[in-house]
């Protein structure tokens, strides 16, 4: 095979493998909405719960169903607080049944659960309930390039992977852009997604301990290291497996674990409040 066969092949498997590391990233992460479906009276209902909601209008969470003689209420309260459980009836619509969630500060989450109604059955969809977290709209001129710096620094990062093992001429050239990549995207837009978002700019180590912030400073300084050791080394194999290795770490994780959030059993006056549509 060619030098220039291998590399094309190793740049599709680079792009293959990107891609299902970042379908799998954000398949399981506690922003995903939780999926699933229920019989009602020989109706096949299917179900999407959200579980992430930007901008400042209320969250609606909706049971398409075409049965007038479905209906629905929605349980729920502010998580990580003392409130009482509020249940409201879900509203009916053309097609549909909605429940709603107050909207709530940026990082403010809601735990609630959907129970259907038909002829005095009750079906509750979750056996726990779902948690739901509220986030400030982030302005698509800064959420999309921080994506796309994020998944450019991930295809780079395989691809150094695979250099190292297949073909070994541009290991050096390949880190540097990954390097750059996940300082543009994670170190430079990433806090100001997250400002958008939760209204901070940082609040992993040492003012925090959001897992997003946390990884993404975890895998930069290991390629710092290992441009560095190519810099002094070009050959040096060891380092930019090590740097690969800690990105796919990262990328393993689910997005948004140990993500921020408001805790209200630690704010005496807000504990005093429930949820009010």
């Amino acid at each position: 095979m060619s030098d220039k066969s291998k590399n094309i092949l190793l740049w599709v498997i680079a792009i293959i493998l990107t891609v299902g590391l970042v379908i799998y990233q954000r398949s399981t992460g506690p922003t995903y909405p939780i999926r699933g479906k229920v019989t009602i009276d020989g109706e096949v209902i299917k179900y999407k719960l959200i579980r992430t909601f930007g901008g400042d209008q209320d969250a609606l969470v909706e049971i398409f169903t075409d049965s007038k003689e479905i209906s629905g209420s929605i349980k729920q309260k502010r998580f990580k607080s003392h409130d009482e459980w509020s249940t409201t009836d879900m509203k009916r619509k053309e097609g549909r049944i909605v429940g709603v969630i107050p909207n709530q500060p940026p990082a403010g989450k809601v735990e609630y659960t959907i129970i259907l109604h038909n002829n005095n059955i009750d079906y509750v969809l979750t056996e726990d309930p779902v948690i739901i977290r509220f986030k400030g709209a982030v302005p698509m001129a800064v959420l999309s390039p921080h994506i796309f710096f994020m998944f450019f620094s991930m295809l780079f990062a395989l691809r150094v992977g695979l250099e190292v093992f297949f073909r070994g001429k541009d290991t050096k050239y390949y880190t540097g852009v990954v390097l750059i990549a996940l300082f543009i995207g994670g170190l430079i837009l990433g806090p100001i997604v997250q400002k958008f978002a939760f209204g901070a700019y940082w609040t992993g180590w040492p003012f925090g301990h959001d897992l997003t912030d946390n990884k993404t400073l975890f895998t930069f300084i290991f390629w710092v290291v290992a441009w560095f050791v190519l810099r002094k080394k070009p050959q040096n194999k060891l380092w930019p497996i090590i740097a690969v290795l800690s990105m796919i770490l990262v990328y393993s994780i689910p997005h948004s674990v140990l993500g921020s959030e408001i805790d209200h059993t630690k704010d005496v006056k807000q504990n005093t409040e429930t949820i009010k549509n």
